[in-house]
């Protein structure tokens, strides 16, 4: 059956991802998100694209209405750098999430997801490398990462008390790592899979074999590809659960490790150096996906090494492309 879908974020790396999934099931799909149509990573015309700004409330109200279907991913979010030196910025996305479930309620909508994210959890969970993977029920009592987390957290809780005041039914996934093509992957808020090719592609083509690590290199992290995150959202939506789920892979790797991973797809080898006093984020994270599997009989099965390969050449194309004079979207 074809419906009207809202993309909030659609201009970012998940939701681009999404809203191309969408229209090519046949939707009539909206795409919003406060960036340029030229900072988009995927910008197709087939889709109602609106460069605004979803904190304002009015806008929520007009881009809603008639939808059927809301996907909020919009949110000020980048790697451990920019989250760690811009709290009070991620805290204020906290706006878009709440007018946007004001306004999915007013107007009627049927199915509403919401994108938390694993931040959520609490830091004296995470402070061994070779930590328990984090359940569901974890998340309290509550301590999560300043800013960006706790923005999460309340959002979910939202999500929770419109289902009990309002019989409204939102679906609400915590994302672990989602890495692969058409995501950010330079200027300071991309993450370490899309960072660690981008240093490794430089160190080839300046032949300068030497990448810097932030932190020792020994803290870990789950990393899941962008197939299995919208595989997974499909799933979830099609369910009747709606309290949070973990949706991540549970191959817990060091950062080390994941560079090894870069090295082999590059066959070369770099020497690392390690900036003890650049962010680093909690020592260990890695999602438990007992609940995932009970709920919904699957979990992400994508190889780390095979989607690494797949970003990596992404990369490599983004980096030579702008190098010889395009403009392409980092």
């Amino acid at each position: 059956m074809k419906k009207r879908i809202l993309v909030a974020g659609g201009g970012g790396f998940i939701g681009g991802h999404l809203a191309k999934t969408l229209l090519a099931r046949g939707h009539d799909v909206v795409v919003a998100d406060i960036k340029p149509f030229e900072d988009w990573y995927q910008l197709d015309e087939h889709a109602q694209n609106h460069s605004v700004n979803l904190e304002e409330r009015a806008t929520c109200y007009r881009l809603i209405e008639g939808c059927d279907e809301v996907y909020c991913l919009a949110c000020n979010m980048g790697g451990m750098g920019f989250i760690e030196n811009n709290r009070s910025l991620c805290m204020c996305s906290v706006l878009i999430n709440t007018h946007m479930l004001m306004a999915s309620k007013d107007l009627g909508v049927r199915k509403y997801f919401y994108s938390s994210s694993a931040c959520i959890y609490p830091d004296y969970r995470q402070l061994e490398s070779n930590l328990v993977a984090l359940k569901e029920g974890d998340a309290y009592p509550a301590m999560p990462e300043n800013g960006y987390g706790w923005e999460k957290l309340f959002s979910e809780r939202l999500c929770k008390n419109y289902e009990e005041d309002f019989d409204f039914k939102s679906r609400v996934f915590r994302f672990h790592n989602v890495y692969g093509p058409e995501g950010t992957w330079d200027g300071g808020r991309e993450k370490a899979p899309a960072a660690m090719c981008r240093k490794v592609i430089e160190c080839i083509d300046t032949g300068k074999m030497e990448i810097e690590i932030w932190g020792d290199g020994e803290q870990t992290r789950s990393f899941m590809y962008i197939d299995d995150c919208i595989n997974g959202i499909d799933r979830l939506m099609e369910s009747d659960y709606t309290d949070p789920i973990n949706l991540g892979r549970n191959e817990l790797v060091t950062i080390n490790q994941l560079l090894s991973i870069v090295e082999e797809v590059a066959d070369v080898e770099v020497k690392r150096s390690y900036n003890l006093d650049a962010p680093m984020g909690v020592r260990g994270r890695n999602s438990d996906n007992t609940l995932i599997r009970a709920t919904l009989g699957w979990q992400p099965e994508i190889d780390l090494r095979a989607g690494m390969e797949k970003t990596f050449h992404w990369v490599k194309e983004q980096y030579y492309r702008r190098k010889y004079g395009e403009v392409v979207v980092k």
